[in-house]
């Protein structure tokens, strides 16, 4: 069994809205030195295989069909081993 820790972002080129409207919160509250905020998402996963390759392959394959917009989205992943 594998874990896969997916994280999801909006691409260096895509504004970030929600980001914004965050950094302007944290300056109204006082942290006017945070110069930036990226909103993003992180999700779990948990594939019933022994095989890490093919783990890897099928996490790719759902990021690329659903969990990310590729157009305007990253994604990177980490497998983890379960006991």
């Amino acid at each position: 069994m594998y874990k896969a820790m997916i994280t999801v972002r909006l691409k260096p080129s895509v504004l970030d809205p929600q980001g914004t409207a965050v950094k302007g919160s944290l300056h109204s509250l006082g942290y006017a030195e945070v110069e930036g905020v990226r909103i993003g998402k992180t999700m779990e996963l948990w594939l019933n295989t022994t095989d890490e390759a093919e783990a890897g392959k099928r996490v790719d394959a759902m990021c690329q069909q659903l969990l990310a917009n590729p157009v305007i989205e990253d994604y990177e992943y980490r497998l983890e081993k379960e006991a």
